[in-house]
């Protein structure tokens, strides 16, 4: 690809999250990077934990979700984070279902617990606090409700997967945390300007 070319697609991106709400700027950025790295994952799973990559692919269906958030934004900065966390929690759960309780799966609930505690303003309070409890309901699901997995690994196998999984989520947790840190002024600064048009 033309380096012109890479540079129209980088600048179309770039306007697709932008968003002058510093949290909407966030959940747009971690929706595109979890969007950017799903086609991936059956690749690391072939390469880590086994060649059977089949329940990998349900994590696709979550795909356009995940895409639309930048869009659903800005119509809605509420509906917008909304959606990237239902879009997280339900994804995980599917990929729960899909995998089974022994791949640790569940991992990712907290990038979604702290989502919901980060993107959410001191007024919407009530967001925040229903997001982290349903992420702590999706968490205490019993197994028996979602199923039989696809396919069952064995313990090696569940063990790389395990470990797959860990990383994969603190890679996330760390990305977000690294993103709402640079923008913790600006972040401020919106919860005193509301704090004070509520005054």
């Amino acid at each position: 690809m033309p380096m012109s070319r890479m540079k129209r697609v980088a600048a179309a991106i770039g306007a697709y999250v932008a968003h002058p709400d510093p949290r909407a700027a966030i959940a747009n950025t971690v929706a595109l990077v979890i969007v950017s790295n799903q086609p991936f994952y059956p690749l690391y799973l072939y390469w880590a934990v086994s060649p059977v990559v089949t329940p990998s692919y349900l994590t696709f269906l979550s795909t356009p979700f995940f895409a639309a958030v930048p869009a659903v934004m800005r119509r809605s900065a509420m509906l917008g984070r909304s959606l990237l966390l239902i879009a997280g929690i339900g994804n995980t759960l599917l990929c729960r279902a899909a995998f089974g309780p022994g791949s640790g799966v569940e991992v990712f609930l907290f990038p979604c617990l702290m989502l919901a505690l980060i993107l959410f303003r001191r007024t919407e309070r009530l967001f925040a606090l229903g997001f982290a409890a349903l992420a702590f309901a999706a968490y205490l699901l019993p197994a028996s409700i979602l199923g039989a997995p696809i396919h069952l690994y064995g313990p090696d196998e569940y063990a790389a997967l395990q470990r797959l999984n860990f990383l994969s989520a603190a890679s996330l947790t760390a990305l977000i945390g690294w993103l709402f840190v640079g923008r913790l002024d600006t972040n401020s600064r919106a919860d005193e300007t509301d704090g004070a048009a509520g005054a």
